[in-house]
């Protein structure tokens, strides 16, 4: 099987299975590129300079390697037109002889030239591609929370893979024959202009339709396979939500409903499919059509021409096979231009991501470094409006003291989340300033920023690994003995020891195999381990047993002494141990004092404390 086969069947069957959840359209936050097929194709080869590494010197190996197709139709030639004894009419066996040798020698010369044009191929379209992954995937992580959260998550991924491998399959194989047929085009026209002009004018008027064609049916193309791209991501998202969801969708008995939907979108992207294919193949019937019509008016021009005397036999059939090799590149024009438009709709989804602008930059090197110790942090006249929407925060004005314990309470929708996001700077304000240890956030290096500041969400993901490397995720120099000490530490080493393998117990897939409070306890645990100077928490609200309630419990008091912390309180018990509290109502903070003093006062935190209390009781 050649090389050209296998990368064929390779593209295939990725084609089949690179597709993911998400490989849509995605949310409006990232921008598709309206670029033209070329400036999209320049673009993308600028993002990775190693396509270009050693390109004269593959290229070179590609013309002998195209050059070699022509040795037959040559060896045919001339062994037809010089291979007989004059006046014999016997063949000139050493002539022959000679010519086989020489056309077997080239032959062998061509085929090392081939796959060393492959291997240096596939070496250089794999490099430039990591390099792309590399450059997509961490532009992804550069976006800020907000431009995330608007797009599916399987569609980020599927911009790192499967829109990466369809440009891959593209570069390896209709990159390969894209220059393999541009030289047999040219070689093929070349030879056949030297043993007839006349002829060679004839066959290219018999194309020049087709290519005609071919360029109009390109922007058709272009706009069927995005669209099959958008479709296979709205199946493959719609599949991937119903095998999570299983549990959901069977408790729920929504299984008919489900199908129904999943019906919609399988029977849409066949439509796309459909569509596609059949502008794809408009182009093969007309080619055979045309080839057939090229090579009768060869012969019948041939003939003709030979009887003038101004062609030999030999040159005729040795025209004939040039032919085929002036078609063959003709007839894969299609396929060539399907995975063009596959890859130029990968390009441009990748370029989407990249041209992206992140909302929350990071300063880098001119960024202020921040030093250890307990935090301050102010907001000045703050507020916040999502893109779209009403404010949901509006003239915050509040000062957070070094060391001090803050319980945020409030109503959903309060603004309390918000708050948070601002604070950890996972968002910019719209208006104000948040200020830490007197130095605007947004004037602070993230690395910095990170070190100092660490925000535990209610669900604390877990990679599927270890206990141990989940914790030393936050540290990953930390040795077994310092994440065994920090568990003692925080009171939790009872827990640990009754698990089946201590630190090296599998947490599963998003921590599956734990419960919904251990997965809390490793969070906490690892936040520890990180040793910040500002804690954040969003306390989960996941109902525990009441062993795993006091371990929480116990570890957060620890957690939180000698440092900032500012904790999104959904547990009575959080609100009275916080040195203060604030209450945030319609976007603004309504009062602000201990635990005990708001209680005392009529108002929101009173209500929200009474309703704590009935629930509990």
């Amino acid at each position: 099987m050649s090389a050209v086969t296998r990368t064929r069947d390779d593209r295939d069957q990725r084609a089949a299975t690179s597709a993911d959840p998400g490989a849509g359209t995605g949310g409006p936050a990232l921008r598709r590129s309206a670029d033209s097929a070329l400036t999209t194709i320049r673009r993308g080869l600028a993002l990775s300079p190693e396509f270009a590494h050693g390109l004269w010197l593959t290229l070179l190996f590609a013309v002998i390697a195209t050059a070699g197709k022509v040795i037959a139709p040559i060896a045919v030639q001339q062994i037809t037109d010089n291979g007989l004894v004059p006046g014999s009419g016997q063949p000139d066996m050493a002539f022959v002889t000679r010519a086989v040798a020489l056309c077997a020698v080239l032959i062998v010369i061509t085929a090392i030239c081939s796959y060393l044009m492959n291997v240096r191929l596939y070496r250089a379209t794999e490099s430039g591609l990591a390099t792309l992954r590399r450059k997509a995937f961490r532009h992804v992580h550069d976006l800020s929370v907000l431009t995330q959260n608007s797009e599916r998550k399987g569609a980020l991924v599927s911009r790192v893979t499967s829109d990466v491998d369809q440009i891959s399959a593209f570069m390896q194989w209709g990159g390969l024959l894209l220059i393999v047929s541009s030289g047999q085009l040219l070689i093929a026209t070349v030879l056949m202009a030297v043993y007839s002009w006349q002829l060679t004018v004839l066959v290219w008027v018999c194309f020049l339709p087709l290519l005609f064609g071919v360029r109009w049916l390109q922007g058709l193309l272009s706009r069927a396979y995005l669209k099959v791209r958008e479709r296979t991501g709205d199946m493959l998202g719609a599949i991937g939500e119903t095998v999570v969801g299983a549990a959901v969708i069977r408790a729920h008995a929504t299984e008919e409903r489900t199908g129904r939907r999943i019906d919609e979108t399988v029977l849409a992207t066949r439509r796309a499919q459909v569509r596609a294919q059949r502008l794809s193949m408009a182009v093969s019937p007309f080619s055979e059509l045309v080839a057939a019509i090229a090579n009768a008016a060869v012969v019948v021009a041939g003939v003709l021409l030979g009887i003038d005397g101004d062609i030999t036999a030999g040159q005729l059939v040795a025209f004939l096979f040039l032919v085929q090799l002036f078609v063959s590149p003709m007839m894969l024009a299609t396929e060539i231009f399907n995975e063009a438009q596959n890859a130029i709709a990968g390009w441009r989804r990748v370029l989407g991501v990249l041209d992206t602008v992140p909302d929350i930059a990071d300063p880098g090197p001119d960024g202020h470094e921040l030093p250890r110790g307990p935090v301050g942090v102010v907001f000045r006249d703050v507020g916040y409006a999502y893109p779209g929407g009403p404010p949901v925060l509006t003239g915050v004005s509040e000062e957070i003291r070094a060391g001090t314990r803050i319980a945020v309470v409030g109503e959903t929708g309060s603004g309390k989340t918000t708050f948070v996001k601002l604070l950890t700077r996972l968002m910019d304000p719209t208006e104000g300033t948040v200020l830490l240890d007197g130095v605007d956030l947004r004037r602070v290096a993230f690395a910095s920023l990170r070190r100092r500041v660490v925000m535990v969400p209610q669900e604390g993901f877990l990679f599927d690994s270890s206990l141990g490397d989940n914790i030393r995720f936050a540290r990953p120099e930390a040795t077994d003995a310092e994440l065994e000490a920090a568990v003692a530490e925080l009171g939790l080493a009872d827990w640990l020891a009754g698990l089946a393998h201590g630190l090296d117990t599998p947490v599963g897939q998003r921590g599956e195999s734990l419960s919904a409070g251990e997965r809390q306890l490793v969070a906490l645990v690892r936040a520890y381990i990180a040793d910040p100077d500002l804690l954040v928490l969003d306390e989960a609200t996941s109902a525990v047993d009441p062993d795993t309630e006091v371990r929480i419990q116990r570890a957060l008091d620890r957690l939180t002494s000698g440092r900032t912390s500012v904790t999104i309180a959904h547990r009575l018990s959080t609100a009275e141990a916080a040195d203060e509290v604030l209450v945030f109502d319609s976007g603004g903070i309504a009062q602000r004092g201990t635990h005990a003093e708001l209680v005392a006062r009529p108002g929101v935190y009173a209500d929200l404390h009474a309703s704590w209390v009935r629930s509990s009781a």
